[in-house]
Parts: C-alpha cells; structure tokens; sequence
C-alpha cells in the first residue's frame, strides 16, 4: 500500500478495513447473501462497508476500500442511500461521485470525476449511469477491471435487471458498433448485457439484422470496390498484411477484426516482428531497399543466438485445464506470483532465484487459499504471464525448485539462416521506426470501411442502425436455489376501485420473498406486507388481507407442499396510498410519443411537442437538425392538417366560377407560427411516463 493511502485513512481516523479488488464480491467473498436484494444490500453494508461520520442531504454514506493486488493501490467505493421522499429529485434522476480523499460535498451528486456509478432501486432494478475507463482506463485500472467489479456486486447482491446507455468510445470509434461487428455483441456483451430497445423505433430484429450484414462483408468483395485513391491503397494493404499474418483464412469484416483485435493482446515485441513478416516477407523488394540504411555493428551481426525452450502463454495454458477454480482466479494468482517474482529481482542483487516456498509465502499475502496457489506453482514452467517468462529448475546442489522470471524481450530467438539474420533486424528496426499500432490499424479500418458507407443503401442503413442502438440490458433471471430457504415472486392485484382512479400505468413487477422452510401462510402475508412497504413509498401503510387462489387455507398452515417453491404469488390488501405524488417512478406526468420513424415511448432521444394536440416526435424526424434551436411554435402533421382546408377540384356552382382549394405538401409560414410537416405518420399511440 503506499504512502499517500495509508495517511488519507489516518486523517479519515479509520482503522482500515480492506478488500482484494479482483475478488471483492466473488462467490462468498466476503459474504454470501441468499435474500432479496432489499435485504443483501443491508448485509453488504453492515459487512463491508464503514459509514461516514457525515450525510449528503440527509442521505446517508457508507465507504468501502478495496485494494488493486498487484499495484497496491487502494480505490473507494461509496454507497449512498438515496430516500425518494428527501431527495432533490426523487425520480430516478443520476448521482455522480467525488474525490475519496475528502468528505463529500453537496455538489456530489453533479460531479463526473468518478471511474464507475451505478444505482440500484431497491426492487433490484437498476442502471449502469456511468464507467469512466473504457477509453485507455484511468492510471491504476482498466474498464475491463471495472465492469467485472460491477457485475460481481450485482450477481453477488442478486440484483434483477441492469440497464445501460453505450456511449463508449476509444480512438474515436464507437465500441458498440466496433465489437458487434467483430464478435456479435457490444462491448458490455462480455458481461451478458443484450439489446433493450433502439432510438427512432429500431427494434431487436433490426439491431440483429444491421450486425449481419455488416459482420459478413467480403474481404475479396470489399477490395475489389474500392476507389483507387492513397487512403484505398492503405486500407488494402492493412487488409493484405493481417491476411497473411494470420493462420487461419480472413474471409469476412468480422474474421479481420476480431483476429487485429486478438493480436492487440499479444506482447507487443512479437506483434511488431509477426507484422513486420506480414507486411514486408524476408525476399521482399521493400527490405532490400531500406536495408542499407539500418546501422547495425559486426558484434551484433555475429552474435549467435542461444537455443530457446519453446514457452506457452498462461491464458492458453488455463483453457485446457480441467481445474475446479475458474479461469480468471487462475490468471489472477499467476499475476500476483510474477508480481512477487519482480519485486525479488528488483530487490536482489544475485541471480539466484526464489526457492518454492519463498513464492509461496509471499504470494500468501494475497492468496488465501494454499490450493490454490500450489496447484497454479505446479504448472509454472516456460510459461508467459503479461511481459514475463516464468522459468522453474532444480538447483544442482540443495535440490531445491527455484523460481526466476525474465522480460520476453530478453529471451533469445532461435536459430536461422544467414538470410534470415540479414533480415530479421531491418525488419524489426523499421516496425519499431514506422510505430505500427494495431489500433490505428482497426481505426482506418473502422473509419474507412464501416463508416464511410453513405452511398451504400443497405450498409449505410445498417451502420444508421447500429449507431441507434445504445441501449441494453442485462437480466439475473428469477430461480429457486437448492437450498433449505423458500423463494417466490409475489405481485399485489389492485382492487377495481384502484385501477378505476390513478394506478393505470404498468404495476410492480412482483417483489423477491426469501422464507425459511418451516414459514407459514401468516408468515408469507406478513413478509409480502413487510417488503412492499419498505420499497414503495405509496405502500407505506399497505396491509396483505388474502392470497389469491389459496383462500381455503389457514394462516397457521405451512407452506411447504402447498406451493412450489419458485412459484409467482399474487395478494390482495388495502392502504396504497393513491393521492402520493411518488405513485409511479418516473413521476405522474403522462406523455404521448407518436413519431413517423414509429417510436411510442421515450428513447432518451431529443424531442419536440406539438402545441396543439402535445405528442411528441423526434426532432431529426421532423427535419429540425441537432444544432438548429426548436421553433417557438410547433405544429405536427395531423393537426397541420386539420388546419387547412380539405382538397376540393372540380366543384361547379350556379352562376359562379369554380374553385380550387389545395393543401400544400411544403411547411407553410405565417407571421403567427412555424409549421413542419413530416412525409409521414403512423397511427401509433401510446401513453408513458417521464
């Protein structure tokens, strides 16, 4: 832990209580929650998590420190309970979080300095606000790093549904359009979240359709279209080096990006050689024309290169074990033994290595499970781990296992021809001199290739399409766990005077009820009574009266064997507070969408009202660009329509001339309003809260 670290905790005058952050929330790390999410999140925070000695507008603070294994660092993460009826914007509106080091201030919830924020409701439905890290990761993490963090709590505190907005970005590429065409699925696919739904009325069949077309492009298809210009040549001959770097044949879009993305891994060293072969083969006129200029001493030509054991890379070592722990425990203890492998070398001035139990003892600090560790020393041989070779022998004379790492730039190559010496190193010095970056690579690709599809109905379209799609989901589905606890969804059926007065909009998905085995019908009644009144603010004084379907049976009577565990229960009772200004999440304002593109719901979208009839449209659908301002007054097509007279040819009057009325198909200006008039609209209509 480093210095600055331990003296915040001191001014904080907290004894420090700290969590590994690549195993905090793995299963039963720290704790092992088994309830609702209602009821973990109060367990997490009563085991995990300190409170500060101070509120953000009434709302209490909780810290919990979390420690990066390898680095030392220690990263905060905050939890505060937001009350609807003490906030300042009680309708699911996003905090934002601050500096660690000092207390929190009022304006917390306005700040974006944060690396992650999330907020759950206490139904176990939430949104992922916000992850500053995607874009090169902050100093001590990656994006990568967060996520997992992030899903590890959700499926740790049994979390339902997850929503996030995709605006990631690296290098300027959009990453949901980059990785579903490399791999299928967004970048927050890795962690299983799924398109939700799309702006300007793009559904998941569209979403679906848009990644085929432009996954399966043809390599052969897409060079042979290619205008002949400089940046045409280009995108070729990235096309042409990757293709035969590769061992395997690159045949579509997706085969191409996803092996640049793969070799992107790899140690940078090896990549610059492989693509310096790729571009520029050994017989290539290219070498012979730039060899005379690379500087290249007598010594350095005749050194003879020593026998190198051939090593394997852990990861790929990791997916044919057949091991009981999981892959990512895997890596992670292999990183922390090279990390206590590097600071012994740093420390020592000998060559002499570490001996088994030296490793393993310091890797203890980290690792508490001895298996664990002993399992991953006994593969540890000619391996790679990041930048490091990891080597293992028997000293000749104690007998004893030793352990040393070396830089894989330090390893020595195997032999070669003479012809290949000559070229081997003007190969590399003129990869090193020209910096070829595989990303820059992706971003020609990216650019050049998927963006630049304008004149291309059908990938244009499908690029139109990708780029609407930002919002996805992830979903913990419902299920009874093999253990001696009783699980149901319980829903409340409103009354008929109920549904008669306010509650029309869409009611509670149903509430997580986590009951011992020997629980009654009373004991369900009074844990439905319980967890709607401490989730809802309308439901403060509801009260259970019966259960539907079940009425024949008695309240002493015990549950087990009358109803399937995992089963959905419905209620009935009485005290939902109607006249609350909280009856629904959003708030109680009703809007109406109805939009030529066909979206009947808010997509997060800029919009614009009628000032007539009061629907709402999107404004790129009504010709308004983003950076013009909305007209002071807006009329839609219906109304515009129901404005002007009726279109009337041909009608003859007695002793009269025959009139024309035509209803223009332009905006038409007067002096007293602005009236845009979209080329269509459906009759599509539905009422939504916001």
């Amino acid at each position: 832990m480093s210095l600055p670290i331990l003296k915040a905790c001191r001014k904080r005058k907290r004894a420090p209580k700290l969590f590994g952050l690549n195993t905090f929330c793995d299963p039963g790390c720290p704790i092992k929650p088994t309830g609702a999410f209602r009821d973990n999140i109060r367990v997490f925070l009563q085991e995990c998590a300190e409170i500060e000695d101070y509120k953000i507008d009434s709302m209490l603070v909780w810290c919990t420190l979390l420690v990066q294994e390898s680095g030392g660092v220690v990263l905060p993460l905050y939890t505060i309970e937001e009350n609807v009826k003490n906030s300042k914007q009680p309708f699911c509106d996003h905090c934002r979080c601050c500096e660690w080091t000092k207390s929190l201030n009022s304006d917390v919830l306005e700040l974006q300095t944060h690396l992650l924020h999330g907020l759950i409701h206490c139904n176990g439905f939430g949104h992922l606000v916000c992850i500053n890290g995607i874009e090169g990761g902050s100093k001590y993490l990656c994006g990568r790093e967060i996520m997992d963090l992030w899903d590890r709590i959700c499926t740790n505190l049994h979390v339902r549904k997850i929503s996030v907005e995709d605006t990631s970005r690296k290098r300027s590429m959009d990453l949901r359009i980059l990785h579903s065409v490399a791999y299928g699925h967004p970048w927050f696919g890795r962690w299983g979240y799924r398109f939700s739904h799309g702006s300007f009325g793009v559904k998941a069949h569209h979403h679906q359709k848009a990644v085929e077309v432009l996954s399966s492009l043809n390599l052969d298809d897409l060079i042979g279209s290619l205008p002949k210009s400089n940046k045409s040549a280009h995108v070729k001959q990235i096309i042409y080096s990757y293709r035969n770097l590769s061992e395997t044949r690159l045949i579509t879009l997706r085969d191409l990006l996803k092996f640049m993305l793969t070799l992107k891994s790899k140690t940078p060293v090896k990549t610059k050689v492989a693509l310096a072969h790729a571009a520029f083969p050994a017989s290539s006129p290219q070498i012979e024309k730039f060899s005379p200029k690379i500087s290249m001493s007598k010594r350095q030509l005749n050194t003879r290169a020593k026998p190198m054991v051939k090593c394997r890379k852990f990861q790929a070592l990791v997916a044919t074990m057949d091991s009981r722990w999981p892959k990512r425990r895997l890596e992670f203890t292999a990183e922390v033994i090279v990390n206590a492998l590097k600071e012994y070398r740093g420390n020592k001035s000998s060559k002499k290595g570490m001996t088994r139990q030296e490793v393993r003892d310091a890797a203890r600090a980290h690792i508490g499970d001895t298996g664990l560790l002993d399992y991953v020393l006994k593969s540890m041989n000619n391996v790679i781990v990041g930048d490091y070779i990891v080597r293992r022998r028997t000293d000749p004379v104690s007998r004893i296992l030793e352990y040393t790492i070396h830089e894989v730039s330090e390893a020595s190559p195997p032999k070669k021809s003479s012809r290949e010496k000559a070229s081997v190193e003007p190969v590399l010095a003129l990869t090193e001199a020209s910096g070829i970056d595989i990303y820059r690579d992706v971003c020609i690709l990216y650019k050049q290739v998927i963006l630049d599809q304008s004149d291309s109905n059908i990938l244009g379209l499908s690029v139109r399409v990708l780029l609407d799609s930002k919002h996805f989901m992830k979903e913990w589905p419902f299920k009874d766990e093999d253990d001696q606890l009783l699980r149901f969804i319980c829903q409340v059926l409103p009354t008929s005077s109920e549904l008669e007065m306010e509650l029309s909009k869409n009611l509670s998905p149903g509430e997580v009820i986590v009951l011992p085995l020997h629980a009654s019908f009373g004991d369900l009644k009074v844990a439905v009574q319980q967890a709607f009144r401490d989730t809802y603010c309308i439901m403060e004084r509801y009260t259970v009266t019966d259960i539907e379907d079940l009425g024949s049976l008695y309240d002493k009577e015990v549950i087990f064997g009358a109803v399937q565990s995992g089963s959905v229960v419905t209620v009935r009772g009485s005290g939902i507070d109607l006249k609350s200004e909280f009856r629904y999440e959003g708030g109680p304002d009703n809007w109406t969408v109805r939009c030529s593109c066909g979206a009947t719901d808010d997509d997060g979208e800029r919009m614009v009202s009628c000032d007539i009839c009061e629907a709402w449209q999107h404004t790129r659908c009504t010709g308004i660009e983003d950076t013009e301002a909305v007209p002071p007054l807006f009329v839609c097509q219906n109304c515009c329509s129901s404005l002007m007279p009726p279109r009337v040819e041909n009608i003859s009057y007695p002793e009269t001339e025959t009139f024309h009325y035509i209803t223009s198909p332009q905006p038409v200006e007067e002096p007293w309003m602005t009236l845009s008039v979209p080329q269509e609209v459906e009759e599509s209509w539905m009422t939504f809260s916001y």
